[in-house]
């Protein structure tokens, strides 16, 4: 019987370790979901969300509620919608969404379908590291529609951290939390801001990184508790 060759050795020893992943990931499933089972389930605060400030670092905040059809196809927790007027007259829009533990943690409705659904076109799409220090890192997309131009950063974040920006990420921020907090709540951070052109880019983007580092400080102060209900 002749020896296997390198090649077919690698191949063995890979497979070896893509199933002690599997594994391990299924023990590591079982562990969560038995846990799950065990919590009690959560009361949500989400005062610290209602009282963001209306004024951040001279721009002037003022609420535009949403649609009553928007709020239900959101199904958030909490959502809050402000635009926000610097003291030049730019301005930007904020919107934050929030998911408890107990309403899965996560947005199901997201900007790559948001966006597209409501007649947008993205233009482009990638990441940006908006602050290390803080762990942020958002999308960017530059959207378009019949001629009108905007710039858009979100992000996602929990209780435990920032700057997450998809679906993988959440996931484990939500495993981990559950596993270690006990709470697997999260949010999407949506900031962005009228283009008159593309030659407006770089200000545009200047400008929500600015405005984006402070609502990060904020919102870490400011983000929903969630504790255990009272029996």
């Amino acid at each position: 019987m002749k020896n296997p060759n390198p090649e077919q050795q690698q191949m063995v020893q890979g497979q070896g370790w893509q199933t002690a992943a599997i594994c391990g990931l299924l023990v590591l499933t079982g562990m969560l979901a038995w846990v799950v089972t065990l919590k009690p389930p959560l009361e949500v605060d989400t005062s610290g969300l209602s009282n963001l400030p209306e004024v951040i670092s001279g721009w002037q905040g003022v609420a535009i509620p949403l649609e009553d059809e928007v709020t239900e196809m959101l199904d958030a927790d909490f959502n809050l919608q402000r635009l926000y007027r610097d003291p030049l007259g730019g301005y930007v829009w904020l919107y934050v969404g929030y998911y408890s533990t107990e309403n899965g943690g996560r947005p199901t409705h997201t900007p790559w379908i948001c966006y597209p659904s409501s007649g947008w076109t993205i233009v482009h799409s990638e990441p940006h590291v908006v602050d290390a220090d803080q762990g942020l890192v958002v999308n960017e997309f530059l959207v378009e529609r019949e001629g009108e131009m905007r710039l858009v950063h979100f992000w996602f974040r929990s209780h435990r951290g920032t700057g997450i920006r998809g679906a993988f990420g959440q996931l484990v921020d939500r495993m981990l939390g559950r596993l270690f907090d006990g709470r697997a709540d999260g949010g999407l951070v949506r900031v962005s801001t009228p283009l008159a052109s593309d030659a407006d880019i770089s200000e545009a983007r200047a400008k929500l990184r600015a405005f984006a580092v402070v609502v990060e400080d904020l919102l870490a102060s400011h983000w929903p508790v969630e504790i255990e209900r009272a029996s």
